[in-house]
This record gives structure tokens, C-alpha cells and sequence, in this order.
């Protein structure tokens, strides 16, 4: 007869097994995400501390507004380079008008920090800018494409992808 004090072991050894399991798993699904692999790429790399004035100066004033914001962490000069009905797309993620930007940046982007390093200026008001974002808290930063269009002088949609 096995009596219950000598079950306990092999019970105590699943569940070390069954937390190991979900701690590597865990652990794996972290380093598959599109931010951990963005933030390790740019670990790597060697990014200046200041825009490239070449790159700042080629920036439609609009989008020039929406950098000038985020470096004075003014969420509502952020807001107002935005057209009132304007989309953000921020890695598949949709924020639609001001109320919904104005949330997005205060969350996730004012209190962080930009870096412009490259601004391609393509057709209609729109361009592509490549950028190292640096946001507040303990995350890493990673380099971005944000692509802008711009309508009647302001932002009328920007879609950023991990670069």
C-alpha cells in the first residue's frame, strides 16, 4: 500500500515541470514579438542622439510639428497637427480623430523621445521618415518608418512599421 506521503514527490515534480514548461514557453513567446525583435536589432546598431538637420529641414511643417511635439512633450501641439478626422495606424493598431490620437500619444508616445534620421519625400504630400523611437519607461528603443500623408497642411494619416 503507497501511502499518501509518498505520492507528494512525484505531484511536486509535475508541477515543477508544468511551471518550467509555461515559463519557457512564456519566454519564447516574448522574443517572437515584433517590438523584441525591432528592440534587438537596434541594440546592435549606432544611432546619433540628434535629428538630421538635412532630414528636419526637408520635413513638410506639419510633420515637422508633430516631431517638434513629441521633443517638448506637447500632446496638444501633437493633436493639432492632425486633421480632425485623421487615422494613426501604429503596428496594425487604428486610432481615428483627435480624442483617439490625443489618448494614443499621451499613453505611448509624448514623454518618449524622437530621432529623425532619414526623410524621403515622395509624391502628393506624402513621406517616408525614418526614425529611432526611444519611449519612456524601461523598454528599449527601435527604429520606425513612419509614413505620413499630409492634406491641406496637416496630417491626415500616418502608418508606422518597426524598420
Amino acid at each position: 500500500m503507497v501511502t499518501l506521503a509518498a505520492r507528494r514527490p512525484g505531484r511536486r515534480r509535475i508541477v515543477a515541470y508544468a511551471l518550467s514548461a509555461v515559463l519557457v514557453l512564456g519566454v519564447a513567446l516574448a522574443f517572437t514579438s515584433d517590438y523584441v525583435r525591432a528592440a534587438a536589432k537596434e541594440a546592435v546598431r549606432d544611432t546619433p542622439e540628434e535629428h538630421d538637420p538635412a532630414a528636419m529641414a526637408s520635413l513638410h511643417p506639419a510633420v515637422r510639428g508633430y516631431v517638434t511635439a513629441v521633443d517638448e512633450k506637447d500632446v496638444e501641439a501633437l493633436v493639432a497637427a492632425f486633421a480632425p478626422d485623421a487615422v494613426v495606424t501604429d503596428t496594425g493598431r487604428e486610432f481615428r480623430g483627435h480624442e483617439e490620437i490625443r489618448a494614443w500619444a499621451s499613453d505611448e508616445v509624448i514623454g518618449g523621445r524622437l530621432t529623425v534620421l532619414r526623410n524621403t519625400p515622395e509624391r502628393d504630400g506624402t513621406t517616408s521618415v525614418l526614425l529611432r523611437f526611444d519611449p519612456e519607461g524601461p523598454l528599449m528603443g527601435f527604429r520606425a518608418t513612419y509614413l505620413f500623408d499630409v492634406d491641406d497642411d496637416r496630417i491626415a494619416r500616418v502608418s508606422m512599421a518597426y524598420a
